[in-house]
């Protein structure tokens, strides 16, 4: 069955693809072949049609993809961690304090540390509601969280305990 869109397009180039990216294999945490998957399933080329293009099986284009995608998920949590070590603001939340209370405590910390927060109380606490994952349920944060903000004013929340 065909839906006459991109994912049937055998003509899509991945090496343009990633050429326009920026793409270098030198400085990524992705393989070539990784980028190159990655690159054609963010255009909707179907996983069979990639197979094609590439001369292998579509088995191993979805073992390719998972171990692309996981490998971007790291690197985000790594530059998460680089940016919360070398943030000028970090707020520590105890399990137990009321959500409501955060940005609180994150506007007097970058007061004193004479870094903006460009996030209204709400958005802030949507933000690290967000990112805390289970770490909050409801009001409640349940396990100590970090809060860190870059001089930018970059909002990173990460857990602690």
């Amino acid at each position: 069955m065909s839906s006459g869109g991109m994912d049937d397009a055998p003509d899509v180039d991945a090496n343009a693809l990633l050429e326009g990216a920026g793409f270098d294999p030198e400085r990524s945490v992705l393989t070539r072949r990784q980028a190159e998957v990655l690159a054609l399933r963010e255009r909707g080329v179907r996983q069979t049609t990639i197979a094609d293009l590439l001369g292998t099986s579509r088995a191993n284009v979805s073992s390719i993809e998972a171990s692309a995608r996981a490998n971007v998920e790291k690197a985000r949590e790594t530059v998460a961690f680089a940016e919360a070590l070398t943030a000028p603001v970090g707020v520590e939340v105890e399990a137990g304090t009321d959500l409501y209370d955060v940005p609180k405590l994150v506007y007097d910390a970058c007061d004193e540390a004479g870094v903006k927060v460009n996030h209204t109380a709400p958005d802030l606490m949507k933000l690290v509601s967000d990112a805390a994952g289970d770490a909050v349920r409801g009001r409640e944060v349940r396990e100590p969280l970090l809060v860190g903000v870059t001089s930018e004013g970059t909002v990173r929340v990460r857990r602690s305990g």
